[in-house]
């Protein structure tokens, strides 16, 4: 039973439900990037290439006729698919270069909180007892007058 309790003080640790968040949102984040890598990113640069399609770049391994779709020619046999690498290689720059910014950005903002907390004056000291003591005689003293 101490192992089951241990396991509950880890997983409901605030620390791994933040991490468990943080893979909830790179899963869909790294949906994101490759639907704008794969219908945005590449067809442009297919275009400016020369209208090549990356996904379809491949070198037959089996005899295949040349051609076909790499699905198909993955179905005749073993392919050597350079432009799906090409795609994926270009992917993860692009979500690299997101999270780079993302945490750049993270940063400055935890470096002005930082700075606006080192600016704002402390509170003055609360008087002590003797001085409130010292402050109502002197009142006391002014009402006499």
């Amino acid at each position: 039973m101490k192992i089951v309790q241990e396991f509950k003080e880890f997983a409901l640790k605030g620390n791994v439900m933040d991490m468990a968040v943080g893979v909830i949102i790179g899963g869909a984040f790294g949906k994101i990037i490759s639907s704008l890598v794969d219908d945005i990113i590449m067809p442009l640069i297919g275009k400016v290439v020369g209208n090549v399609d990356f996904t379809n770049m491949y070198v037959a391994l089996s005899g295949q006729e040349k051609g076909l779709a790499l699905a198909d020619a993955k179905a005749a046999g073993a392919v050597f698919a350079y432009g799906q690498f090409i795609q994926n290689v270009i992917d993860f720059l692009i979500i690299a270069l997101c999270i780079f910014f993302m945490i750049k950005g993270m940063n400055t903002l935890k470096r002005k909180m930082e700075k606006k907390k080192e600016e704002t004056p402390a509170a003055p000291p609360a008087p002590t007892k003797e001085e409130m003591l010292l402050t109502e005689i002197r009142d006391i003293l002014k009402e006499k007058n």
